[in-house]
């Protein structure tokens, strides 16, 4: 066993477990057991459960990268102190004042990176699974030949699970029988894949970033992988098994929404969403404004109204003078 395989084991392990308890819950409340509606209805409930999980981490990448965005004017001032300077005492004394400010401060540029690196061993187990499945194999734990033999062999609305767009497309080439309903199910599918993907990039550069931020090298990055990431979906999408891309396309509309709800609710500081979110709060009247040079803090209240006061009578006017 390699080294990576080794690394997967555990985590391949509870994911087979959790797949295999969504599919005797649909099984015990009267689905097929052999039911291509079955398995896609437990894929759905995996990526759930592994998703929800890793929420936690996902809220500390958020926050270790607003930490970093807080430092960046300083962080700056830093590079701007030393720019053009290239001798040895230098990038020593710019890197030593670098080192100063993460400690004082608290930050770490690796720290907003590491949620992202415990989550892909997650994710190609996740991956792996589904393909091992796919392709009739057993697992390592609670995923059986039996269970194996029955997700390969399930149909979803007259699709193999196991079936692929490239390989549906040869056999039409080639002139032998092939399924429609394959291809049409895996170019639907594609389709919400890359929308997905382009809909939730295009959430992070049009609203999520701040002035100074689209000034930098990193905006273009993000402008390139806008375009990028739908096209890589576009294209490998062909080649993957439809109940692989199941798996794919439930975890986008999930990071789709979870980005949504995080611009929303923690919007980079600057940015538009950020205002957005300011504007919406003062209109409520729960705006609080932190002046950190001053330690003060304001808190925007809305006006509140006053009952309109009621007409009164000659008779009750003279009674409330007494």
């Amino acid at each position: 066993m390699d080294i990576i395989s080794l690394i997967l084991w555990p985590i391949k392990w509870v994911i087979e477990l959790i797949l295999v308890a969504f599919h005797s819950l649909w099984t015990f409340i009267g689905m097929d057991p052999d039911g291509g509606v079955t398995w896609v209805l437990s894929i759905v409930g995996l990526v759930i459960v592994v998703r929800a999980a890793l929420i936690p981490i996902f809220v500390r990448q958020i926050k270790s990268q607003r930490r970093m965005l807080e430092v960046a004017p300083q962080l700056k001032k830093i590079q701007d102190k030393y720019k053009g300077k290239k001798d040895q005492y230098s990038r020593e004394a710019m890197s030593r004042e670098t080192m100063e400010l993460y400690k004082k401060t608290g930050t770490n540029p690796l720290s907003s990176c590491l949620p992202l690196l415990l989550q892909m061993p997650i994710f190609f187990g996740l991956f792996s699974v589904l393909n091992d499945a796919q392709h009739d194999k057993a697992g390592v734990g609670v995923f059986t030949q039996e269970l194996a033999n029955s997700f390969a062999n399930a149909e979803f609305l007259g699709a193999p699970l196991k079936a692929t767009f490239i390989g549906e497309w040869n056999l039409m080439v080639a002139g032998d029988v092939f399924s429609l309903n394959v291809m049409l199910i895996a170019l639907t599918m594609i389709v919400l894949m890359t929308a997905s993907q382009f809909i939730t990039q295009l959430q992070i550069v049009s609203k999520n970033m701040s002035p100074e931020t689209k000034a930098s090298p990193m905006f273009r990055q993000q402008r390139i992988l806008l375009y990028l990431l739908p096209l890589v979906f576009a294209f490998s999408g062909v080649a993957f098994p439809l109940g692989v891309m199941f798996y794919w396309l439930v975890s986008n509309f999930w990071t789709m929404g979870q980005q949504f709800v995080v611009i929303r609710n923690m919007p980079t500081p600057g940015s538009d969403a950020a205002k957005a979110r300011e504007a919406r709060l003062a209109k409520k009247g729960k705006l609080v404004i932190e002046d950190k040079a001053e330690g003060t803090t304001i808190v925007v209240e809305e006006t509140k109204k006053t009952q309109r006061q009621q007409p009164m009578g000659k008779s009750r006017a003279k009674k409330q003078g007494k």
